[in-house]
Formats: structure tokens, C-alpha cells, sequence
């Protein structure tokens, strides 16, 4: 009999283990995963957030978002979680920035396994930041490794079946500038580079159902969101407005 709650989490253990092994040299300690429906998030890492009742091992949480596993490919969602493992190899082994930034030395760990920083999620975005998110780099030590785990026939079983929205064609530039902020804060994937829906996610979709496409505005306001802290206001078309957020250094906002 399957029991979906093990399988579940065998896989992402199996895939931390990997990872782990291959990419870390299996620096990194022990960490308690789990699934979260945090809200615009990809996943987390949460320094020595649980304690054993019986032992008092303190041991830190990597986080991740089903609600996104049907939309995004194997590839990317592992890609989230090897990111949170940077952030853990960074907290015991290096000196992370204060409040969530992403300093110079969580940049190079990421390069080194292959995994580009960038606060747009493409190439040319700013590499460190408060808000930063990554791409892949074709054939670096992330792609390799992960290809050589995806041969064994790895999956991820189980999938939410209420997604919430359907993969949209990302834009070239990344210019909503969507990343990470102590955590992943999700952006457009799902298409190849010939502009198609993966086979993967379009397999996928035939067993979710993703809410309906949103409704044409209109109305005369346009929604504008802070790239950074994600917050919204509403106005006429055509404004030009800028975030006066702490952390935000007068971002523009974008239509969206």
C-alpha cells in the first residue's frame, strides 16, 4: 500500500542526501524538511528552528511550497531547495548577512555550485541584495548533478491539486525583479526555451486544476507592485511611482 506521507518525504530526503553528497561534500548537517503554503514563496531556510523533546538536538528547517511542485519542473523545484541548502551551508560555515542579506559570500557559494544569483532570476540581474532570486548555469555543477539524479527515475510523487495559477511565459528581462527575501519568492517558469509548455508540467496539469485566468480589468486603475517588498497601489495608467520602503532604495513600481 503507498503511504503518500512517507513517499512524500523519502523523495526530498533522498534529494537533500544527494545533493548534499555531490554538491556539499556532505558538509552540511542534518535539517528537518518540511512543506509550507507560505504565500509567494518557492521555500525557506530557518536556522535551528526545531529541538528534539528526548535528545535537545537542535537541528535547522529547510522549507518547501507544494503548491507549486505541478507548475514548476523537477529541475527548478530542486533548484529551491539546493538554494535553502547554500543558505545552511552559509549559516554554519560562513557569516551570513544580517536581517536576510545576501552578501558577497552567499553569492560566490552559489556560484560555485551553479547556481547564478540575480534579484531578476535572469542573467544581468545584481548578484547580492536584500531580494534575490538565481537561474541555473547550463552545465554547471547543479545542472550535472541534478541530471544524474532525474536518470534514476527521481519524481516528486504528489502534487497539490489547486496550484495557484497557471505557468505563464516568463519575460526576458525579468523585470518584475522577483527573488528571494530570506526565502523564494516565486517567478514565471514552466516554459522551454522554444516557448512551449515543458512536457513535464503539461503532463501535470492534466491531474490539478489551476484557478481560471483572471478577468480583463476594466476598470480605468492599474495595479502597481514594489519589486522588492511586493506590496501594491493602485492608480491611473502611466504613473511613475517609487517605494519609500526601508529596505527597498526607491525601487520603481511595476505595473503588474
Amino acid at each position: 500500500m503507498i503511504i503518500p506521507t512517507q513517499e512524500t518525504y523519502d523523495e526530498l530526503q533522498r534529494a537533500y542526501e544527494f545533493f548534499n553528497q555531490r554538491l556539499f561534500e556532505s558538509a552540511l548537517p542534518p535539517c528537518l524538511i518540511t512543506l509550507q503554503r507560505e504565500k509567494r514563496t518557492y521555500g525557506y531556510f530557518s536556522n535551528g528552528r526545531f529541538v528534539g523533546r528526548s535528545t535537545g538536538q537542535i537541528v535547522d528547517e529547510i522549507a518547501m511550497n507544494p503548491v507549486y511542485f505541478s507548475i514548476r519542473t523537477i529541475r527548478d523545484t530542486l533548484s529551491t531547495l539546493v538554494h535553502e541548502m547554500v543558505h545552511q551551508l552559509q549559516q554554519h560555515t560562513g557569516k551570513p548577512g544580517r536581517r536576510g542579506y545576501h552578501n558577497k559570500e552567499w553569492a560566490a557559494m552559489m556560484e560555485r555550485i551553479g547556481l547564478i544569483p540575480s534579484d531578476t532570476g535572469q542573467p544581468g540581474g545584481k548578484r547580492v541584495g536584500e531580494s534575490m532570486s538565481h537561474y541555473i548555469e547550463d552545465g554547471g555543477a547543479f545542472d550535472t548533478a541534478c541530471k544524474e539524479l532525474l536518470t534514476t527515475e527521481f519524481k516528486l510523487s504528489w502534487l497539490d491539486r489547486f496550484p495557484p495559477h497557471k505557468p505563464t511565459s516568463p519575460t526576458p528581462t525579468g523585470a518584475d525583479g522577483k527573488g528571494y527575501v530570506d526565502d523564494e519568492d516565486y517567478e514565471d517558469e514552466g516554459y522551454g526555451d522554444d516557448g512551449e509548455l515543458d512536457d513535464e508540467i503539461t503532463q501535470a496539469l492534466s491531474l490539478v486544476n489551476p484557478p481560471p485566468d483572471t478577468p480583463v480589468n476594466k476598470s480605468n486603475r492599474t495595479k502597481y507592485t514594489c519589486p522588492k517588498c511586493h506590496t501594491n497601489v493602485w492608480g491611473k495608467p502611466g504613473l511613475m511611482l517609487y517605494c519609500g520602503g526601508e529596505h527597498c532604495g526607491k525601487a520603481e513600481y511595476q505595473p503588474t
